[in-house]
């Protein structure tokens, strides 16, 4: 199949290029960092700049597209106007759909945990309590609803904290807590937030699975299957490489004075599981995340 990326350079966007391209045609789109898109058949432009968008269904007429590039945090988008925020998550993701639509393209677009009720309690549903805290899980919910007002042929996938070692320029926090801890520097890891992390490669094995089912007019939740909080994961980096547990200095969103405090966004994936698609333990995503990246 023929699969266009935006946002090809991110910290996803880069584990699928490497996986998709293995059995696809793929087309990633980036507009400042290259990253390894250079590695593979790319567009640079902005996700903004829409005729140039129209251009590449045109030409690369896309059987799957998956939309990545977005502001990609709360902290992110906290730093840029809100209208910047709103054109970037919103109005492109409108813009995706409706040419995905003209060009009979199905639609994956990569939501975000954050738009559930952080308080509710574990294992959310798909049908959980929605209540976006921050600008950017609102817009990245108010891109879920454009999506869902367009057209059928789409994907939802809400997915939760990612972890690895991003490629090239990127960094996520796991990365950045994998670096202090191996050069003996102190860590503040929260005890009261809950995720169902999922390592960067599985969610892109994931994703790349889920394209190859009959499905869509769909929501998934698409995240690890164990709830657990940022201290315990820090932990267990630490039993893996045998790093010290005492650099890990273990504190509450209230004590770092967190501007959004989701306690509990822990997700239950019963329906992706549905469709025989599973990541891997906890333990053992970071036991080969830390064996492939770790130095």
């Amino acid at each position: 199949m023929k699969i266009f990326i935006t946002g090809g350079s991110g910290i996803l966007g880069q584990y699928l290029n490497n996986e998709l391209s293995q059995k696809h045609e793929i087309l990633t789109q980036f507009r400042t960092y290259e990253g390894n898109c250079r590695n593979f058949n790319f567009a640079r432009l902005s996700i903004t700049e829409y005729d140039k968008i129209d251009e590449i269904f045109r030409s690369f007429k896309p059987d799957i597209v998956i939309h990545t590039a977005a502001v990609s945090s709360p902290e992110k988008a906290d730093e840029l106007p809100a209208q910047t925020v709103y054109d970037i998550n919103v109005n492109s993701t409108k813009k995706i759909a409706e040419f995905c639509e003209k060009y009979k393209s199905r639609l994956f677009y990569i939501s975000t945990d954050l738009v559930y009720a952080g308080y509710r309690g574990s294992m959310l549903t798909e049908n959980s309590k929605l209540i976006p805290i921050s600008i950017y899980a609102e817009t990245k919910l108010m891109g879920e609803v454009k999506i869902e007002e367009t057209f059928e042929d789409y994907i939802i996938l809400r997915e939760s904290l990612l972890i690895g070692f991003g490629l090239n320029h990127a960094r996520n926090n796991f990365h950045m807590m994998y670096e202090n801890l191996k050069n003996d520097i102190p860590v503040k890891l929260f005890t009261d937030q809950f995720r169902t992390p999922l390592a960067l490669k599985d969610s892109a094995r994931m994703i790349g699975d889920l394209i190859n089912k009959n499905v869509s007019n769909e929501i998934f939740n698409l995240g690890g299957s164990e709830r657990i909080s940022r201290s315990e994961i820090g932990e267990i980096v630490c039993d893996i490489t045998g790093f010290d547990k005492n650099l890990i200095i273990k504190t509450t969103m209230d004590e770092v004075g967190i501007p959004y405090k989701v306690h509990d966004v822990s997700l239950s994936i019963e329906k992706l599981n549905a469709f025989d698609i599973k990541p891997l333990s906890l333990h053992n995503s970071i036991h080969n995340i830390i064996a492939q990246y770790g130095q």
